[in-house]
């Protein structure tokens, strides 16, 4: 980590300097604003794939520019060199392909020759260089200058976008033209049209496209006004050529020109901006036209790009301070990769509640859950502490999809089901939000739905609940060569599938239990250990042709229950291969090796450690694990490991190894994340981990480590609640980072872990630190909960 100043809440440098660029404003350092320790930046380069443009807490409307020829699954990155448009729907840290982009709007300083035809139209030709350092991100604001000149702004509210270009082009007369390019980012069209008024310059028109992971279709809509110069034409355009005479254009499958790839759309030409400036106000509607100009209409009827900016901050200031960090000696950076986190964190899920056309209900609906498996592990936990009423309507949304399309999503983007990667793991979030007592949800509706997960096969499985049902009631376990008369879908990752099928089962018992459903319960706890059927205790591993000394592996079985031969570290980066995804000749494990999930067992971690040879032998697999590269923390599966020394009695180990990933593989760069942000699950695990309080999803349990900072306390935002973890004798140089006695509200506390009801209830836990691994949280009596008894 770079050596960085030190002293108490400093400003971020990057942070401050943004605001001094974009509004001339000077800052005194006596001033804490939680805003200049967020840098949307980070994450942009070396498959990031974070949204760093414009947007509100869960906001549909994200503007940005969207790069050419580079990754720009969040729109902009600054691994391209070249800025095709700038558009208005994203999503945040995907991978595989792009995600939306609809609609990009582009300006052009002027016309060679003032002929319309000499400027560029389609994408490839007018893509333009951004001039390196020029990019400017803060929450709710985005800015960047382009080679041609024009100074580009953008920010939002939750239904539109106001884009504000300044052009300084001294070299011929300014006669600006902005168009309309009726394209997304995947270049998945497969219709669209557009018109403009040449009395208003309104730009208006639909589309319709496929989301980037998952089936089907969606329609979107945009409404384009403008401000700042009187207009001198309009028309249309399609490839490269453009015409004053029409002020429509439309494209469709049958068309002469390909919907898919080609570009056409609609322009406003202007005489010059007395201020050399534009203003571009873009509603977004998933409903109709017309909703979208009354978005735009509504949410900024003065085009007051200010105005917006402060209300967008504002909100954005609202979700963070309910966190509160002592940070005296912490280095800018590290509170910078903590604060960050925290904003991406409440970038998606998407509130699109009033925008879903597929169904009429007065319940919130959210999108973007892209998807659950990445998510259920640190997003949704860590948006349960921070953001509870948001948390609440995100279940809510998952269980009117539920209500209408009758299974709970596992990923959902773009108004359509995206793929499973897994499990159901909607069952996850749902027994997590119950234990923690998340308000406002109708309980016994999504009892019913987790349960149909766990008993009713959906016809196409790999958009919603699970697959295999049958072997799995009867068998145990998911075959590798499956039979499955009851529904379709990817027979692969047998492995990953049922080690997940069992945890989503225990999260079931887990409600059924406390809802007074004794039968469920007994039938789900008991489907919660079906992980032993593929455990093969005499599997061996080696790496580079030596035997690791370790035996036991989870292991894919045939339908005829012999076992199937199988690498414990294919799919580890040790030996990665393509069939570790979704493709259909794919392993029987997901995203990961036999070595990562053989540890996924958190509602038993006492008999899979009791079956590996006991605590000490387990502590030792766990280090090899993490040292061998055999996991990568870059993918989410990972980030439970990191923690589970707390189950072998070594939760100082656990501290150690948090201590390792951050900073080595979290910083302020642009490559500061370890892989794509999947929505936030990178920024979020940062968060937690910093925090000292690591949620077992699915559970009522927080395995507790030291926080990073002296002291970190948050407010619970229904009951007002604060809850703090100080650190004693806290060392900003991370040598006393290990916890020696713990007090809960002045009383002894020798559990290594907490329930939520710290958060609800608030209080005190107060760490004593040391340089040395003491006996804390080291007996049977303090390890966190467990199916079996600990021996």
């Amino acid at each position: 980590m770079p050596s960085l100043s030190r002293g108490r809440k400093l400003f971020g440098a990057v942070s401050a300097s943004i605001l001094a660029l974009a509004y001339g404003e000077k800052f005194s350092a006596s001033r804490f604003d939680v805003l200049d320790y967020v840098d949307p930046l980070i994450g942009t380069s070396d498959g990031g794939h974070v949204f760093p443009g414009a947007t509100l807490p869960f906001g549909m409307a994200k503007a940005v520019s969207d790069v050419y020829n580079g990754e720009n699954q969040g729109g902009f990155s600054v691994d391209a060199s070249r800025i095709g448009g700038f558009s208005h729907l994203h999503d945040d840290g995907t991978g595989g392909s792009p995600s939306m982009g609809n609609f990009p709007i582009f300006p052009h300083p002027n016309c060679p020759d003032e002929d319309l035809n000499k400027c560029e139209w389609l994408q490839s030709d007018r893509a333009t260089k951004w001039l390196k350092k020029s990019p400017k991100a803060r929450p709710g604001y985005f800015s960047i200058d382009l080679a041609n000149g024009v100074h580009a702004e953008m920010t939002t509210t939750n239904h539109s976008a106001l884009y504000r270009f300044k052009f300084n082009n001294s070299s011929s007369a300014l006669s600006p033209v902005i168009l309309v390019d009726l394209m997304d980012l995947p270049q998945s069209r497969t219709n669209a049209s557009a018109s403009v008024d040449p009395s208003t310059g309104r730009l208006t028109g639909n589309g319709t496209f496929s989301p980037s992971f998952g089936i089907g279709s969606y329609d979107a809509h945009f409404c384009v006004d403008f401000k700042g110069a009187e207009i001198r034409d309009t028309g249309v355009w399609t490839q490269n050529r453009a015409g004053t005479d029409l002020k429509s254009v439309s494209m469709d499958p049958s068309g002469t020109i390909s919907a898919s790839s080609n570009s056409a759309g609609t322009f406003v030409w202007f005489h010059a901006p007395n201020d050399d400036s534009i203003m571009a106000r873009v509603g977004i509607s998933f409903m109709s036209v017309d909703q979208a100009c009354h978005n735009a209409e509504t949410e900024q009827p003065d085009f007051d790009f200010e105005a917006t900016v402060s209300a967008a901050e504002d909100a954005w200031r609202q979700k963070l301070e309910v966190i509160s960090v002592d940070a005296d000696g912490v280095s800018q950076e590290l509170q910078m990769v903590f604060w960050s986190g925290a904003y991406r964190t409440m970038i998606s899920p998407q509130d699109y509640t009033g925008e879903n056309p597929l169904w009429t209900s007065d319940e919130p609906y959210y999108d973007s859950f892209y998807c659950l498996w990445d998510s259920y592990r640190s997003i949704h936990p860590l948006l349960t502490l921070m953001d509870p009423l948001s948390q609440s309507r995100m279940v809510r949304s998952l269980i009117e999809t539920y209500r209408h399309e009758g299974f709970l999503p596992d990923c959902r983007m773009s108004l359509c089901k995206g793929y499973t990667q897994g499990g159901s793991n909607a069952d996850v979030v749902i027994a997590d939000a119950f234990l923690k007592k998340v308000v406002d949800i109708d309980w016994q509706m999504a009892y019913e739905a987790v349960v149909k997960d766990a008993e009713i096969e959906p016809a196409n499985w790999d958009v919603e609940g699970r697959g295999g049902l049958r072997s799995w009631k009867k068998l145990g376990f998911i075959p590798e060569d499956d039979y499955d008369p009851d529904g379709t879908g990817t027979h692969t990752r047998s492995v990953s599938r049922t080690v997940e099928y069992a945890y989503n089962d225990f999260c079931i018992a887990e409600m059924a239990k406390r809802m007074g459903h004794p039968k469920d319960h007994k039938k789900y706890i008991e489907r919660a250990s079906n992980w032993k059927n593929l455990l093969k205790k005499d599997q061996r591993s080696a790496i580079n042709g030596t035997d690791t000394g370790f035996v036991g592996f989870l292991e894919p079985r045939y339908l005829n229950l012999t076992w199937a031969h199988h690498d414990p570290i294919f799919c580890s980066p040790l030996i990665g291969h393509e069939s570790c995804y979704l493709d259909p000749n794919g392993g029987p494990t997901y995203e990961g090796s036999s070595w990562l999930y053989t540890t996924y067992v958190p509602q038993d971690m006492a008999s899979l450690i009791s079956n590996l040879g006991g605590p000490e032998n387990f502590t030792s697999r766990l280090d090899l694990l993490h040292e061998a590269s055999i996991l990568d923390i870059g993918d989410e599966q990972a980030f439970l490991p990191v923690f589970q020394y707390h189950y072998t009695g070594r939760p100082a180990l656990s501290t150690k190894r948090a201590h390792y990933y951050i900073p080595s593989r979290f910083n302020t760069s642009f490559a500061g994340l370890p892989g794509n942000d999947d929505s936030g699950a990178m920024g979020s695990f940062a968060v937690l981990t910093m925090m000292g309080l690591w949620p077992v999803p699915g559970q009522d349990v927080y395995l507790i480590s030291a926080p990073f900072f002296k002291e970190v306390s948050l407010r619970n935002s229904i009951t007002g609640n604060v809850a703090t973890i100080r650190n004693k004798n806290f060392d900003p140089n991370y040598k006393s980072i290990y916890i020696q006695s713990a007090k809960r509200d002045g009383k002894p506390w020798s559990q290594n872990w907490l329930l939520h009801d710290f958060f609800i209830e608030g209080g005190v836990l107060e760490l004593e630190l040391g340089e040395k691994e003491s006996n804390w949280g080291t007996r049977t009596q303090d390890l966190p909960p467990s199916m079996s008894h600990y021996q």
